[in-house]
């Protein structure tokens, strides 16, 4: 998706974020105003391999080259993040693990820095607020986070919890998996696991983001709604707001 041309200055309601959306494949960011409007274009680069620390900021620092002046940063991290550090990184660097990111970010770039997992970056521009929602990423892996009211409950890490045929969730609908056994396999067991979601978390709304919907064929339950990934990117400002 084609975002809208960079605004002048003068047209930003401050302050500005720096919003990074670190994926197992790629590095995306844009500078976002206080209402969400983007400043700059969207802009992507490949997640370095091996994806440690130094590499992943390097990257970043790359992108900032490309981008406008901006206050502050907020980052979507695919693993388990608590209080700025990260417990879990499973597509990327084991380097990862045990490092306080928002903290790095702050020293990298000079600017205070916030980071949450990225499907609860994403749900964060997902959710309408009302009642129980589940947000699911399905890209390289598989993202969920869950939301009471608009506010996040907690980030899930659904991935890696059996699913079937003693096979995780990420097992069989990552992006590895896709590639291995067709986009017909695929759906049939994403068709399986929304229906074990729904039977687990009785949700009010699910919401299916991450570059993978774009292979969705089913028809979807009235209560399941696929977002633009580009969320990943949109609810880095609402990491300010609560």
């Amino acid at each position: 998706m084609k975002l809208a041309h960079k605004k002048k200055a003068t047209e930003a309601k401050g302050p500005l974020t720096l919003a990074i959306d670190i994926g197992g494949t790629g590095i995306k960011s844009a500078v976002l105003d206080a209402d969400h409007r983007p400043m700059s274009e969207f802009k992507r680069l490949p997640t370095p391999h091996p994806a440690t620390l130094e590499a992943i900021l390097d990257t970043i620092a790359e992108l900032v080259k490309q981008e406008i002046p901006f206050e502050r940063i907020a980052c979507g991290f695919p693993g388990v993040i608590k209080n700025g550090v990260i417990f879990t990184a499973a597509n990327l660097s084991e380097d990862c693990i045990g490092v306080n990111l928002a903290s790095a970010l702050e020293k990298k770039f000079g600017a205070p820095a916030r980071v949450a997992n990225d499907a609860a970056v994403q749900g964060y521009a997902a959710v309408e607020g009302k009642g129980l929602e589940l947000a699911i990423t399905l890209g390289t892996g598989v993202g969920a986070a869950l939301f009471q009211n608009g506010k996040l409950v907690t980030s899930l890490e659904l991935a890696h919890h059996p699913f079937r045929n003693n096979k995780t969730y990420e097992d069989v609908l990552g992006n590895k998996a896709l590639e291995k056994g067709g986009k017909k396999r695929w759906n049939r067991r994403l068709e399986e696991a929304i229906t074990n979601w729904s039977n687990l978390f009785w949700y009010d709304h699910l919401y299916l983001g991450g570059g993978n919907t774009a292979h969705i064929k089913f028809k979807l339950p009235s209560n399941t709604k696929i977002k633009p990934n580009e969320d990943g990117i949109f609810g880095g400002v609402l990491l300010w707001q609560d």
